[in-house]
This record gives C-alpha cells, structure tokens and sequence, in this order.
C-alpha cells in the first residue's frame, strides 16, 4: 500500500448490502448496482466499448446497468429532427431545447439521478478524483453533445455537471462518455477481480502507478529489479511507492506539486 494512502477503500457488508467508503468519508450503499442512462443520436458508437472486456463483466454481474437512448425517439417531427439553425447565424446545427428535455423528464419519472452531465469540451476536466466521486453514485444520466453543442438552456436547467476529457473536439460526446463509463465502472465493488488493484492506479494519490514486471526475471540481459523479487511486502511496497514518486516528478510535475 503507498504510503500515503489518501485513497484506501475499505469494503464491509451491511445486511447484505456492500458498502465502498474513500478516505473523504463518502459512502455508497450497492443494493442492486450502479444505473447509468446515456442520450445520444449515435447510439451505435457505443455498443462496442460496453459489450466487451471489464465494461461486459460489470454488466454480466449485475453490478453495472448501462441504458442507451436514441434521443430521436422524442424528435419534434415524424423525421426525427433534433437539431436547428442557431440564432445569429454561423456554421454548425444546434441540438434543440425540446427532444432533450423531453427525453430528460421521461427517464428523470423512473429514477431520481445523482447527477445530469453533459459531455462537453468546455467542461470540467475529467480526472481520477472525478471518476472516484461519481463511482459513489447510484444512478447517473450522460447527455452526449453533437453538432454545435445543445441548447444553452438546456445548460442551464437540467445539467447539474459538465465534464471535458481534455482540450481538444470530438465529432460528439459518444467516445467520451464511453470513457465515462468505463473509469467509473471499473472502481465498483466486484467488477475487477481484485478489489484493491483500481488503488494503485495511476492518478489515485495524485501518483503515476510505478513501473510493473512479470515473467521471466531475466529477458535478453535485462533484469527485474532484485528487490521485487526479494518476498519482502514492506521493502516492495517502500520501492513502488518511491519509484511512483519520481516518476510522477519528472513526468507530471503539474500533479506531484497538488
């Protein structure tokens, strides 16, 4: 375990129902597994990366419920228009005030949702801390941005969180709430089969995860360094945790000085 250890979780079992705490003293309660309703116009995109690998497995357990929504099921007119002109002219189709919040309010009657986000470029940027925080919720609706962007008021009246995964565009807010999913999904309790393994990630403690090795001790004259083979956990865990250290010095400074 690092040394720091800002981000140990410690899992019990309450009446049958499993609980996950940070050391932030946030509590989740997992009683029949995290909901996430996702609104796109491509819902294509996303069948891939939530049918495969970890993402299939949360799924499969019921531990992760992912539903994707075509969002021209609450299009203005019998040809599924969601998108107009943007007043004051310029290039690019705006998503439109009415199928969004149409589609919001019908899924909003079945569950109460921790949070709205929008996938958006001028959003918060999205991070390990983020996705540790939004592991906690238990029902989570993504809104996946396309064309120019949606309606400011839509912004402005139903999105509780807007979220970024780094400076630059995308075609739309498919890819990235993908990548939603999937760095909240991992951290659940029973996806990974080993539990603790999301905390020696990168980023958790705010450190790049050290360098790791596997057989055979020896490949073409370069070696495993002794100490990983020593059998001695605390001498080990001492290592990683320096290694880690330097590392995230010289790589990320911008994170090692938080």
């Amino acid at each position: 375990m690092r040394k720091s250890a800002v981000t140990t979780l410690v899992m019990v079992f309450i009446r049958g129902a499993k609980v996950i705490k940070w050391m932030n003293n946030d509590y989740c309660f997992y009683l029949c597994g995290m909901h996430i309703d996702i609104i796109t116009v491509l819902p294509e995109l996303l069948e891939s990366p939530l049918s495969h690998s970890i993402m299939k497995r949360a799924r499969d357990k019921g531990l992760l419920h992912v539903s994707v929504h075509q969002l021209r099921q609450w299009a203005v007119n019998a040809y599924g228009q969601v998108d107009d002109y943007q007043y004051g002219g310029g290039a690019g189709m705006v998503m439109m005030c009415e199928p969004l919040v149409n589609a919001i309010e019908h899924l909003s009657k079945s569950r109460t949702y921790d949070e709205v986000i929008y996938l958006t470029p001028d959003g918060e940027q999205f991070n390990q801390h983020t996705a540790n925080q939004l592991s906690l919720q238990q029902n989570l609706l993504l809104i996946c941005g396309h064309y120019k962007g949606i309606d400011e008021r839509v912004r402005e009246h139903f999105i509780t969180k807007e979220i970024s995964i780094g400076d630059y565009v995308l075609s739309g807010g498919e890819l990235p709430a993908a990548i939603l999913v999937d760095a909240i999904g991992r951290l659940l309790p029973g996806v990974l089969n080993d539990e603790t393994s999301a905390l020696f990630d990168s980023f958790q403690d705010n450190l790049l995860a050290p360098p790791v090795y596997t057989r055979p001790a020896e490949y073409r004259g370069w070696k495993v360094p002794d100490i990983l083979l020593s059998g001695d956990p605390k001498k080990i865990a001492d290592w990683r945790y320096d290694v880690a250290m330097h590392r995230t010095r010289e790589r990320r400074p911008d994170i090692a000085e938080e």
